[in-house]
């Protein structure tokens, strides 16, 4: 009888450890499975016991990209950035550029005529009074021309991924829309939407998407046509130029909040009378100043904008670790994303430097 007895206890207390540990590993754990295998995501793990639940894919992401193209900036950016800093990097600068632009927009004539012929004069009145009418002026182009410069290498994108599809055997389909811009400048940052500025979103459409049963998401390669010269314009105008002077928000506002033109005029002026005891007016010569300047900025505009005659084009593929931070089965991030690849101009490809993505379920 106690042997009875003894054996129903060690039966009892057998299945009382047995139904613990099932509740301390419950079925269907995302990247789990039973103790019959390493299922590690779904699938019937072949112990007869039933399968654990796959993780889905499925949804729409938010991501951000980021990317170093210094290997890979048009050429065209590089002179751009001269063309700013040209305003300030010779001994008689700023007057002397300020005096090329004005003289540039005067009609053929006299006034012209004398106005070169007296430019060194010009220039050293000028310079003997910087301060009074361009008392900031250099140190803010040279630092719009080197944030500038900056941007034009290192920037980000914000973007979508609408991942579609059953998910059959891990695989799906995907839809990958460019929405803005990412910059960091000097420790800020801006995001600036491309509806913004009148540039269109770039979507790309049927890009192959993969998901092992470790989680690990594979984006298949595609092509990313980059408006990049629009992408450079907007971040001039909304990102670095704010930086240097909240009063400005393009080149032309900047000119003119940095250079006082009626100042320039009534010294040009002044020191055409005191040459040749003729002058054309301050009025005249003001006007001529705030053409030049707008001039100036057209023409680095026009450059900008000729770059987006041809797209930055990236031919990349990614991966990423998927990751159910809620345990409900759905991907809610995609964590340390890489993206590999080329990037081209004009047709030459070059390796694509370090690039990296991130993203979260919408």
């Amino acid at each position: 009888m106690n042997t009875f007895k003894n054996l129903g206890y060690a039966s009892i207390l057998a299945l009382g450890v047995a139904a613990a540990g099932c509740a301390a590993d419950p079925v269907g754990t995302p990247g789990g499975g039973d103790d019959g295998g390493s299922d590690n995501g779904g699938g019937d793990n072949g112990s007869g016991s039933g399968s654990a639940q796959s993780l889905d894919a499925t949804g729409k992401y938010k991501m951000q990209s980021t990317f170093d193209i210094a290997t890979n900036v048009p050429g065209t950016a590089g002179e751009i950035v001269n063309d700013i800093i040209d305003a300030t990097d010779s001994p008689d600068d700023p007057t002397n550029w300020v005096l090329t632009q004005l003289v540039n927009q005067l009609p053929n004539g006299t006034v012209k005529t004398l106005l070169n012929g007296a430019i060194p004069f010009v220039s050293g009145y000028l310079n003997d009074r910087v301060l009074s009418w361009a008392p900031d002026f250099v140190t803010t182009m040279v630092q719009v021309g080197n944030d500038f410069g900056d941007i034009t290498k290192h920037f980000g994108l914000n973007e979508t991924l609408d991942i579609t599809g059953g998910g059959v055997d891990g695989n799906y389909s995907a839809t990958r829309t460019a929405l803005g811009a990412h910059f960091v400048i000097n420790t800020q940052t801006f995001d600036l939407a491309f509806s913004d500025y009148q540039i269109a979103n770039v979507v790309v459409n049927g890009v192959g998407i993969t998901m092992d049963s470790t989680g690990k998401l594979a984006v298949a390669m595609h092509k990313l046509p980059l408006p990049y010269g629009g992408i450079i314009h907007m971040g001039l105008d909304a990102a670095v130029i704010p930086m240097v002077d909240a009063n400005a928000h393009n080149l032309q506002e900047l000119l003119a909040d940095k250079i006082d033109c009626q100042a320039v005029g009534t010294y040009i002026n002044d020191a055409l009378v005191a040459d040749f005891g003729f002058g054309p007016g301050a009025s005249a010569m003001a006007t001529a100043c705030t053409a030049g300047l707008n001039a100036g900025a057209n023409a680095i505009y026009s450059k900008i904008n000729s770059i987006s005659a041809t797209a930055l084009e990236f031919d990349v593929d990614g991966t990423a670790k998927a990751a159910d931070t809620n345990h409900d089965y759905k991907i809610d991030a995609l964590q340390t994303g890489k993206w590999e690849g080329t990037l081209s101009y004009s047709g030459t490809p070059a390796p694509l430097a370090p690039a990296t993505f991130t993203g979260a379920r919408m």
